[in-house]
């Protein structure tokens, strides 16, 4: 039962995005493709604002920060120095009944167990079955490559063999001497990057949880060997509070803390910040404490120095770094997940009541789907309404207030249809403000503001309109 519900939850969400413009499926028109995923008007606005958010946050806000943009496709030798090429793989099962395809440890995952590994091969623990067709004739785990190939230039052989990136770390170290010799930064001091990458991923699932084709927000903070673990401390702390800041409450919010069996081996410690998702806990971002290893390893396959000399205890060592590393659309979709609503407002007025997803309203009962966005990722912040749409002087005096707030922020104008349904319009896309225009605007100068939330209604004079949005927006 439980389990259902949280399908319904997902469907339901899906159902929204797709109606109100936040999501749709890549290539829809001929037939969709497994893993890839489009953002529509209202999804661009909503991931733009998670990429601000961070950016904000942690470049604009931090003298210490500085930011870079590298391309997708790299020297191929960069991903043989990071250790992808040859070790960057997943292991993956099929059932023989049906022909299901899974990744292996997701698998055992699902059947409330773990993946048996030891030196470096994989085995399924005992009685675990297909969960398509209940079978139990499964192949042994085997790897699959998780990296796109690509060739660059007009011959395709193995010398122009190159990858599309699986992250946008490995950049950031590559550019680490030009960046520590154009910023003027002294240790600590981060790089940090938003950009694409790219997974082959065996069983993409969980809507645009785990795709093919992703944006990921990555800080590489380097500091003095010895200091890893308060640095880790402090970006654990961090970021909890910057997921709180857009609106992720902390009761949802987990540490998934890596025990020392399963760091990798250059990593002195891990954390995950993993969500409360219908389908589960799951990470959003993982935050790991990985010594010198990447720029070391760029040092020895490049044959160039990625030193830092110290002048004030005059001495030359490679940094280590801590990585804060997060997920644009994992982000987006608890932001998504978190703010889906739908409540049974009594028609009589009275106590707003949470409704069950997927269940009609009771008797006496009208059922609200809202998105309760925080203001600072809502796609939309203000809504502007004339009154009626066949009155001149109405539309005009909505157009010229509309035209004031668009300057300010992303806004909506809408004059069809009565005003409940335009605000239950807005409240589905989690619209947090909206302004209608009346009669009575013409001789006060004054207009009524609405708030999503509470659905409560003032009067609010158009001259303080910006003002009072600027401090609610904040």
């Amino acid at each position: 039962m439980a389990k259902q519900k949280k399908n319904r939850t997902l469907d339901a969400l899906a159902s929204l995005c797709k109606r109100r413009g936040f999501i749709f499926q890549s290539s829809e028109i001929y037939g969709g493709i497994n893993g890839f995923w489009d953002y529509g008007p209202l999804g661009v606005e909503l991931k733009r604002n998670i990429k601000e958010a961070w950016w904000k946050d942690v470049v604009q806000a931090n003298e210490n920060i500085v930011g870079l943009d590298c391309s997708i496709i790299m020297h191929p030798r960069v991903w043989e120095a990071s250790g992808h090429v040859g070790g960057f793989s997943d292991p993956m099962v099929d059932c023989r009944a049906c022909k299901k395809r899974y990744k292996a440890d997701n698998l055992c995952e699902d059947q409330g167990t773990e993946l048996i590994e030891a030196d470096g091969t994989f085995e399924l623990p005992e009685g675990i079955k297909c969960t398509a067709c209940g079978s139990n004739d499964l192949t042994e785990p085997r790897s699959f490559d998780l990296m796109f190939k690509t060739f660059v230039g007009p011959v395709e052989e193995d010398s122009a063999t190159a990858y599309l990136r699986p992250e946008t770390a490995q950049g950031i170290f590559a550019q680490f001497s030009n960046v520590l010799s154009t910023a003027r930064q002294k240790l600590p001091f981060g790089i940090a990057q938003i950009g694409k990458a790219f997974r082959n991923e065996i069983n993409p699932r969980n809507y645009t949880f785990r795709s093919r084709e992703f944006e990921q927000m990555e800080l590489e903070f380097f500091i003095e060997p010895g200091t890893d673990a308060e640095w880790h401390a402090h970006w654990i702390t961090e970021r909890l509070k910057w997921y709180e800041s857009i609106g992720l409450p902390a009761e949802s919010l987990h540490q998934d803390i890596h025990p020392e069996h399963k760091l990798a081996h250059y990593a002195s410690a891990c954390t995950d910040i993993a969500y409360d998702f219908p389908f589960g806990v799951q990470e959003l971002e993982g935050i790991a404490a990985r010594g010198n290893f990447d720029l070391s390893r760029h040092a020895e396959f490049s044959g160039k120095s990625m030193d830092y000399f110290d002048q004030e205890a005059n001495k030359r060592f490679i940094p280590h770094v801590v990585e804060p590393s997060a997920g644009v659309d994992r982000i987006a979709l608890a932001v998504l997940c978190n703010a889906y609503r739908e409540e049974w407002i009594p028609k009589g007025g009275g106590e707003v009541i949470q409704g069950e997803i997927g269940k009609r309203a009771p008797e006496g009962y009208e059922m609200r789907t809202v998105m309760r966005f925080a203001p600072r990722v809502a796609p939309i912040k203000v809504a502007v309404f004339p009154l009626l749409k066949n009155k001149p002087e109405l539309v005009n005096k909505a157009r010229e207030v509309f035209d004031s707030l668009q300057r300010c922020w992303p806004c909506a104008y809408d004059q069809v249809g009565a005003i409940g349904r335009r605000y239950r319009r807005q409240d589905e896309v989690g619209t947090p403000f909206c302004v209608t225009i009346d009669f009575d605007s013409l001789e006060d100068e004054c207009v009524t503001l609405r708030h999503r939330d509470s659905m409560t209604q003032e009067r609010i004079a158009i001259s303080d309109l910006i003002a009072t949005l600027h401090g609610q927006l904040a």
